[in-house]
């Protein structure tokens, strides 16, 4: 009973994203063009909306179109068969799942890289400098990232656990399901601290950044990207991966302040 549920949750995301519009596999756009759906992580969202735009003026007969999730939730789409053709994740964890499973073609190519922030509303009274410092009596509640199911709540869980103090974090966190929620509890003082990325930071003149994580206190931030092995576009879709690759390219993502994966 409970598979049945989760899969009629999963498949209910899927098959109306985005926008009540309904995919499949190997469609095309009314106008006749070929159509791509990129599945990207939400801490992705601005630079991928700019990276596509570029894309799509340079061909014009490719439509693409995005839905935004956390990875955990789009690799689980992906492996419930969603009509995605491209996934770009916040971490490569979820694209090496993807491919021990065959469902990725080829493999996923790290693209970019990310660093960690932790965060405090703008005007916050609490005189934290750094992670070490959120088990103080100032902070009350911490937004963090679900570590099972999002990239940033497992480096989240990472630097804590690095610093010792996990058990007293995680007893005053509260838990979200994707990095712009917890941008969005932070600007609004739902929270007094959160770890997002940086990239997700630097979005916000109502969040201040307390510290960046030493990148020793986490696994790598990186970001791959991969083609989907049941994409009925597997050419034009290599050719949009191939694009991020592009000088081009590297310039958009540097605007939004990811570096490119060396």
């Amino acid at each position: 009973m409970k598979k049945t549920l989760f899969l009629f949750v999963v498949m209910s995301v899927w098959f109306f994203l985005p926008a009540g519009q309904v995919y499949a596999r190997g469609a095309r756009a009314a106008d006749g063009n070929v159509e791509l759906l990129v599945g990207a992580a939400m801490s992705l969202r601005d630079v991928a909306e700019e990276l596509g735009a570029a894309y799509t003026a340079q061909n014009p007969d490719v439509t693409i179109t995005f839905t935004f999730a956390s990875s955990g939730a789009l690799q689980s789409q992906i492996e419930a068969g969603a009509p995605i053709d491209i996934f770009m994740s916040a971490a490569v964890g979820q694209m090496r799942n993807l491919e021990g499973q065959g469902l990725i073609h080829g493999s996923g190519r790290n693209v970019v890289t990310n660093t960690v922030a932790l965060i405090v509303p703008v005007g916050s009274p609490t005189g934290i400098t750094g992670f070490a410092d959120v088990t103080d009596a100032s902070i009350g509640l911490i937004g963090l990232g679900d570590p099972v199911a999002m990239p940033i709540g497992t480096f989240a869980h990472d630097i804590f656990t690095a610093l010792g103090i996990a058990d007293e974090v995680y007893a005053r966190a509260v838990l979200a399901s994707e990095v712009r929620q917890l941008l969005t509890w932070v600007e609004l003082g739902e929270v007094d601290a959160g770890v997002v990325f940086m990239t997700d930071a630097i979005t916000s003149d109502l969040v201040r950044v307390v510290e960046v994580a030493d990148s020793v206190l986490h696994t790598p931030s990186i970001n791959p990207v991969g083609v989907v092995s049941a994409s009925g576009h597997i050419a034009q879709a290599q050719s949009f991966v191939d694009f991020l690759f592009t000088s081009q390219a590297r310039a958009i993502f540097e605007q939004h302040g990811f570096s490119m994966y060396q």
